[in-house]
């Protein structure tokens, strides 16, 4: 029997917001709010960017003057607004008029006016120029004389030719919240994001792990390219060539599960399963699956899946820069004929399905706690969807490693016949809609519409709804899907899909024939969609698409396999969960929670172990790991 895999809690971080109980969501439609929405969206976002704190009952702007709450929203509301979602680069990630470059130089000197400078012994170079004449110095150093020509590398500064990201709000420092001890920019993010989802689901972990065995927990997590900031790989390669000692922890602080390696040692102290899967921007569906699969099996009870990517840096850009990838400046100028950018330009940068010249590049945080339909019932969980399957299909044979190809049909097309089978053809025709990928490039607007359109055709959907959230929030590489999935939820409590706003018309080679784009949000009622479709279209062929099912659907299948009694028992039980969830979200609205971090906490040894030849005792954990799995090859065996 395959149990289905509930999401019962949900995290995070991306220029929008904080991602639980809506928040980031809400940022997106904020327009659609009512007043009482919109004054506890901008709260989360003041308290998380510094521009208010909240004490004894009282609110405090940056200065540290008392206010009511409503004049200091008032005050800020403008400034909080325009510090989120895509907008021109902002000198916390870099400056983007003083880029740094290195420069080649030959420079020459006679014997009257040679060239000389000190060196470290170490850093000589294993053959000597002829024209170098080298002398001891003090200490470790040596003296350099050239006489003739010297190339060198000089530094140089450039502009940016991509002045437009998607950025966490301005402030927001998730290191200052715990000590992180020069962690990449990525793996502070991943502690504040996988804390944020464990503590939504209102349900203490040890009390998680006194219902189940130890090894009945994974977590997946990684991202598409790695931390590529100075405290890890981007540092690990760039500090030998510029002076700089390379630390002991950018090696193996940049690899990209690593993600999931804070988790299990700082967050969780998990023992079962891990794993950190790359797909490029299908990454985070990737790991998705791996969850989906061990619920469905019954391998695992629950499953902590995220992503965090924070490519947000000069060397990143300006390497998609390269590949034509990235919406330049000068393209965006041309393409809306103006001699210089605004702060109103930069902001639609990203135009999904419209006439567009390249992605916006963006860093994100999202995780998702998975548990088992038979957990949650009994544990009292509250449920926000279900994700049933998830599937990923590569591209066959190509021409260039980065142009898109049919894996993408495969998977789409699985997604909507799965959601025709469990929910019915009229569900899929008319409750359901896609996520789609939606990077704002002209050939992405051309082949993803030609999936989604010809898929849409084959199932006989007249006008299919599709979102592009990345006009928003931009492309956060592998952790593209978590945003999608996080911002479908909201649907589910708001009931509007985001509209494709920074896209004035739909570009005329878009593939739209059943296809229904709206620039404006959609108002579909918190129960007008059955189910979404996430659609991801990743560099080298690696797609993905998982169908996800509304709540109220998740609901009606609980009820046909557990009947009324057990739905009746499990309304009752998430009384005190949900309590202490929307305790948590409050705390954190008003900026007084921090995120879970354990360092040297609880560590174990081999020693402490009790070990058996059929089991594992861990000190601290109410249940033991059970080693007699059976062999699961016996038709195979001689005895």
């Amino acid at each position: 029997m395959s149990h289905l895999p509930l999401i019962v809690g949900f995290g995070g971080i991306n220029p929008a917001g904080r991602s639980s109980f809506h928040h980031a969501y809400r940022r997106l439609i904020f327009e659609k709010l009512d007043h009482q929405d919109q004054q506890n969206t901008l709260l989360g976002l003041a308290t998380l960017t510094g521009l208010a704190t909240y004490k004894d009952g009282h609110y405090f702007n940056k200065e540290g003057d008392k206010l009511s709450l409503e004049n200091l929203l008032t005050g800020i509301k403008d400034q909080l607004l325009s510090s989120t979602l895509i907008r021109r680069i902002e000198a916390d990630c870099f400056d983007v008029n003083q880029v740094t470059f290195n420069k080649a130089a030959t420079l020459k000197s006679t014997e009257k006016e040679p060239i000389r400078f000190t060196l470290r012994k170490r850093h000589l170079p294993n053959i000597i120029p002829d024209n170098w004449s080298v002398t001891p110095g003090s200490g470790q150093e040596v003296e350099i004389t050239i006489i003739g020509n010297f190339t060198t590398i000089i530094p140089d500064f450039k502009t940016a030719q991509v002045q437009s990201a998607g950025q966490l709000p301005s402030g927001f420092s998730p290191g200052k919240l715990y000590p992180s001890r020069s962690h990449p920019r990525n793996l502070q993010m991943t502690v504040y994001s996988a804390s944020d989802a464990l503590l939504s689901t209102g349900i203490p972990f040890d009390d998680i792990l006194n219902r189940i065995s130890p090894d009945q927990v994974a977590v997946y997590a990684s991202n598409s390219i790695g931390q590529l900031d100075d405290f890890g790989f981007g540092g690990l390669t760039k500090y030998p060539s510029i002076g700089k000692r390379t630390s002991s922890k950018q090696m193996p602080l940049g690899y990209a599960q690593m993600p999931a390696d804070f988790v299990n040692a700082y967050i969780l102290g998990n023992v079962g399963a891990t794993g950190g899967a790359l797909g490029a921007c299908a990454t985070f569906l990737y790991n998705l699956r791996s969850g989906v699969q061990d619920i469905r099996s019954g391998r695992r009870k629950v499953v902590l899946v995220g992503g965090s990517d924070a490519p947000v840096t000069p060397e990143v850009i300006e390497g998609f820069r390269a590949m034509g990838a990235l919406a330049e400046d000068k393209d965006l100028q041309a393409l809306d004929k103006l001699t210089e950018l605004t702060d109103a330009d930069y902001r639609k940068a990203c135009r999904p399905f419209g006439n567009n010249c390249g992605f916006t590049i963006s860093e994100a945080s999202q995780f998702i706690v998975l548990m088992s339909d038979d957990l949650a019932m009994e544990l009292g969980a509250e449920v926000y969807g279900a994700v049933p399957d998830v599937f990923v299909n590569a591209d066959g044979h190509k021409k260039s490693i980065a142009a898109p190809g049919i894996g993408n049909y495969i998977t789409l097309g699985k997604a909507a016949s799965l959601i025709k089978s469990m929910l019915g053809e009229e569900s899929l025709k008319q409750r359901s809609y896609v996520q789609a990928h939606g990077t704002s490039t002209p050939q992405n607007r051309v082949t993803e519409s030609h999936v989604i359109n010809e898929i849409a055709k084959a199932f006989d959907i007249k006008s299919w709804p599709v979102a592009a959230i990345k006009c928003y929030i931009g492309h956060s590489q592998g952790t593209a899907g978590g945003d999608q999935l996080i911002a479908s939820l909201g649907t589910w409590a708001y009931g509007y899909i985001p509209g494709i706003q920074t896209t004035d018309e739909i570009a005329s080679d878009v593939h739209q024939s059943n296809l229904l784009f709206s620039q404006q949000h959609l108002d579909v009622g918190v129960e007008g969609m059955d189910s979404v479709i996430l659609n991801s279209k990743g560099f080298g062929g690696n797609n993905a698409s998982a169908p996800m099912l509304a709540p109220h659907i998740v609901r009606k299948m609980l009820l046909t396999k557990h009947g009324q009694q057990k739905m009746t028992e499990w309304e009752e039980k998430k009384v005190v969960p949900l309590a202490r969830a929307l305790e948590y979200d409050q705390q954190t609205t008003l900026g007084l929670t921090k995120p879970i971090y354990h360092y040297d906490h609880n560590v174990l040894v081999g020693y402490d172990l009790e070990i058996t030849e059929n089991s594992i005792r861990l000190p601290g954990y109410e249940n033991k790991i059970d080693l007699t799995s059976g062999n699961p090859f016996s038709d195979y065996t001689a005895k």
